[in-house]
């Protein structure tokens, strides 16, 4: 055929461009059925690749696609300074890609595989599971190996790098208990956020476990929106301690209770379940359980390296460690 073009063969074949350039420069990355395949439609065809992209391709630097929500978040700035600062030991070139609420999921993904990266982290974590299912068969379909980055989903061949939020979340709520706090509650977000729903399980048990009604208040992550909810929600609840998924929305608690004439630690015990910059930036210092956040990123690169280094894995799931750091928020 006639100037016959990548995109007759990626057609003809029933796969994707991306497949077909595989086929072409990195033939060990495709599985042997599809490669045979497209391999048989470029024979009788009778494509020929332009020598020179040929060339470009051969020469191409390995590129990381990064998939995400917002990267308005604190915790998400420090996830990309972890996972740049192992990309530029590895010399990756780095694409981001956003994935909005009201994005089409599917398009996105199509998006991201025609980009030919050489693999994906996928921090988005605001998915629905039959949103990430479908997020994950599109990327194995395209065999992108791709790592999960600080999104935690419960299925298990999906490789993810996180820390175990849901003891995370019990120790500390279990540590206000054993100070003899019982009216302890838990801010969440309206959103949907994955780790979040293990916070809240974490949470959960351990004031189940204390024989304690648990205390869940949803609001917020805008400061303008859930300021408005905390003057109106310390009028009406007797409030000994309170947890907050994220530090702004503790920080933000803290300073409508410290505006209404209450003191901290002393009227309430504060504590954010993240540890970022804004833990520090409160007046007084807020308590955390520290999640090694820049770690989770660089783990996430080093881990995602190896898929596609194709070196053996011993375990694609990996939990980091984590900690609580006592600050001015908490008693002693």
């Amino acid at each position: 055929m006639a100037n016959t073009t990548i995109y007759d063969v990626a057609g003809a074949a029933k796969v994707s461009l991306a497949t077909v350039s595989r086929v072409m420069n990195n033939p060990e990355k495709v599985n042997p059925e599809t490669r045979e395949k497209v391999l048989k439609v470029i024979k009788e065809l009778g494509y020929r690749p332009n020598a020179i992209a040929r060339g470009l391709a051969s020469r191409k630097t390995t590129t990381v696609g990064i998939v995400m929500a917002d990267v308005s978040r604190a915790a998400t700035a420090q996830l990309l300074g972890g996972i740049i600062d192992i990309s530029k030991k590895y010399d990756y070139a780095i694409k981001l890609f956003s994935m909005a609420e009201n994005d089409d999921i599917k398009e996105t993904i199509r998006a991201v595989v025609a980009e030919q990266v050489d693999g994906i982290l996928f921090l988005n974590d605001e998915l629905e599971p039959s949103q990430m299912e479908m997020c994950m068969s599109l990327i194995q379909d395209a065999q992108i190996p791709v790592v999960l980055c600080n999104a935690m989903y419960d299925e298990k061949d999906i490789p993810a790098v996180g820390i175990d939020y849901e003891n995370a979340t019990y120790d500390i709520t279990k540590e206000l208990i054993d100070k003899g706090k019982k009216n302890i509650y838990l801010a969440t977000t309206v959103r949907r956020y994955s780790v979040n729903f293990h916070k809240i399980a974490g949470y959960t048990k351990a004031m189940q476990d204390a024989g304690l009604e648990p205390l869940v208040f949803r609001t917020s992550g805008d400061v303008s929106i859930n300021t408005l909810h905390f003057q109106e929600f310390i009028k009406h609840n007797n409030i000994e301690a309170f947890i907050a998924v994220r530090d702004s929305i503790a920080v933000s608690f803290m300073n409508v209770m410290i505006k209404a004439g209450y003191k901290i630690p002393e009227d309430c015990e504060v504590v954010g379940l993240q540890n970022t910059k804004y833990a520090i930036l409160s007046r007084p210092n807020l308590t955390c359980v520290d999640t090694p956040v820049y770690d989770i990123g660089a783990v996430s690169m080093r881990l995602l390296t190896k898929f596609m280094k194709h070196e053996d894995i011993q375990e694609s799931k990996v939990l980091l460690p984590y900690r609580i750091v006592e600050r001015e928020t908490t008693k002693e």
